[in-house]
């Protein structure tokens, strides 16, 4: 079929859905086929990676092969960086924040390969042994299903915006299995505006997403976790170490990640970037071979109290049977996953935070309840802590309590722990913010200037530009002429101001026309150059301002005119009817309100 006749078939069926469809009706329809296919993304990013990840550790495990797990993940990041330059001809980036920025600042448009390309990068990454996680690339490609269909069926912004939500939570909800997870992750990280009509089409893809997941896989979890006893009202005080100490090593983690972005950052050549990466990568693995891939096993053996991972070769075999010597391996593991994945991305990998998240979350409850049991000042499971452990992170790194909550509480089936998971969550969240305005997430969307909030006023002002309100159709005055030169101009002008340049067009002031109407008819008067009637304006605005302090400027100045000045030429003005008209356009545009 020609593109033509499809884009006339779509015309057609557009035209009967509006007539027959109200657009909830339309949306949850949706929810199946978005469902279904992010699932099933989900699912073939995990299966891909695993199996690549059991066909390079084949015969490994040998003492003699262990040098290996040296060389793996920089083998894995190679074919990464190979794939995107070579193949694909593209830089892939980071999946979520990306997926935040084209909702902001590019009408939900996600690049078509986006759907598939994510897929081969992360298991090249994670399948060789990268530090990193597979949530965020299926949450990421699930999205851009969403997004791709949405802008293929020509549907309004605010729909788009739905079907990335819808197809975001899909992939998470069929990875762990966890459709409450899913939901609030799309309302919490991917900042889905969920009214009671918004829900139902989430929830319905994420039901499609489960469902697919079980006819695949069956009813397996990704972390099993086994409760045989519920929230302990006494141990109250120790969930609060725990909720604070959570919150600290997710600040950490935070810190570190930033800073080793933007040291890569600071090395322009891709090569130097993937030797500098993959050689200290490397090293950390072969060391503490626990930091090898998403840390699957290893997280599900802090969930059994079993902190084994941490002696991973003969030199660390050693150290078994030494009380300290597991709290320092466990401190070591903790610290080190953070710059194993840092490490990961700079060298060029692709993958996602949600995994280590995870892994310091159980190790870090393993680390907490194992030092107050030595320190003879409890009795703790550490089975327990490490559970509510990796709430606490994915609290505070990702800044979804909700999410970090109802993850733990459906992979353990049940809500035997809610008051723990509450109080870790809410503390290791508060704390991170008290450090860190950003999560891991929205941290490089808000380098590129845009604000993800759920503050709507916030939200909104950042996902309008400067440029596009600027009003161009001021008659200026060129520097030097005289009132009798300005009259011509005002007569022919609807506007009340006229800003003065110079011949290359630096901006001199203006003359505003409440100033000169006394005089304007004063003929002795017109010989007088025009910088005795030009004032410069105490407010100006610059394009790389953000619409937060545009906004600041009207409000404080009373001005309903500002000009827009670029390295001190002029541009334009942007007016308060423009900006506010604008904004009300947007909220029509994000919001059924």
């Amino acid at each position: 079929m020609s593109k033509g006749r499809l884009k006339e078939k779509i015309k057609q069926f557009n035209a009967w859905r509006l007539a027959h469809l109200t657009n909830q009706q339309f949306l949850l329809l949706l929810s199946i086929p978005t469902g279904f296919l992010a699932g099933l993304s989900a699912i073939v990013i995990k299966k891909l990676a695993h199996w690549i990840r059991d066909l390079v550790l084949r015969g490994v495990q040998a003492e003699s092969y262990h040098f290996l797990y040296f060389v793996f993940p920089a083998i894995g990041i190679l074919l990464t960086i190979c794939f995107c330059k070579f193949i694909l001809k593209k830089e892939i980036g980071h999946g979520i924040p990306g997926i935040l920025y084209a909702i902001k600042k590019k009408k939900g448009e996600v690049s078509k390969h986006s759907m598939w390309s994510t897929i081969i990068a992360s298991a090249f990454t994670v399948g060789f042994g990268g530090s990193v996680g597979l949530e965020g690339p299926s949450v990421s490609t699930g999205a851009s299903i969403g997004s791709n269909l949405g802008h293929w069926l020509k549907l309004e912004y605010k729909q788009i915006v739905m079907l990335i939500g819808m197809g975001g939570a899909a992939a998470l909800a069929a990875i762990f299995q966890a459709p409450m997870t899913g939901i609030f992750f799309a309302l919490e990280v991917l900042m889905i505006d969920l009214s009671l009509g918004a829900l139902i089409p989430i929830i319905g893809a994420s039901f499609t997403a489960i469902l697919t997941s079980y006819y695949l896989l069956g009813q397996a979890v990704e972390y099993q976790a086994f409760i045989a006893e519920g929230f302990i009202p006494s141990n109250a005080l120790y969930y609060i170490g725990l909720g604070l100490f959570a919150g600290l090593i997710s600040a950490y983690f935070l810190k570190v990640t930033f800073s080793m972005e933007k040291r890569f950052k600071r090395i322009e050549s891709l090569w130097k970037r993937f030797v500098i990466g993959a050689l200290l990568l490397g090293l950390l693995i072969y060391l503490f071979p626990a930091l090898y891939g998403e840390g699957y096993e290893a997280i599900n053996s802090a969930l059994k109290g079993d902190y084994s991972p941490i002696f991973g070769n003969a030199y660390l075999a050693r150290l078994q049977g030494h009380e300290w010597s597991i709290l320092v391996l466990l401190a070591g593991i903790i610290l080190l996953k953070a710059f194993a994945t840092a490490l990961t991305f700079g060298a060029g990998g692709v993958g996602g935070t949600f995994a280590p998240a995870l892994f310091i979350g159980a190790f870090s409850g393993l680390f907490f309840a194992l030092t107050i049991n030595y320190l003879g000042i409890g009795e703790l499971d550490p089975a327990k802590f490490a559970l509510v452990g990796m709430s606490g992170l994915i609290a505070g790194m990702l800044h979804a309590p909700l999410t970090g909550i109802f993850l733990i509480a459906e992979i353990t089936n049940g809500y035997v722990l809610i008051v723990p998971l509450m109080i870790v969550a809410a503390l290791s969240y508060f704390v991170n913010r008290i450090f860190f305005k950003h999560s891991v997430y929205t941290n490089s969307v808000a380098e590129q200037g845009v604000e993800v909030t759920h503050n709507k006023d916030v939200s909104i002002l950042s996902m309008m530009t400067i440029n596009n309100l600027i009003e161009t159709n001021f008659s200026k005055v060129k520097r030097g002429s005289t009132l009798g030169d300005l009259i011509p101009v005002i007569a022919e002008s609807r506007r009340n101001i006229f800003p003065v340049v110079d011949k290359d067009g630096t901006f001199c002031g203006h003359v505003l026309f409440d100033d000169i109407r006394s005089v304007m008819f004063d003929q002795t008067l017109y010989s007088q150059p025009i910088e005795e009637f030009t004032v410069l304006p105490e407010y100006l605005i610059h394009p790389e301002d953000s619409m937060e302090a545009v906004v600041k400027k009207f409000q404080v100045s009373g001005k309903y005119n500002i000009p827009v000045i670029e390295k001190g030429k002029y541009l334009g003005y942007i007016s308060r009817a423009n900006v506010f008209s604008t904004y009300r356009k947007t909220l029509s545009e994000i919001s059924d309100d």
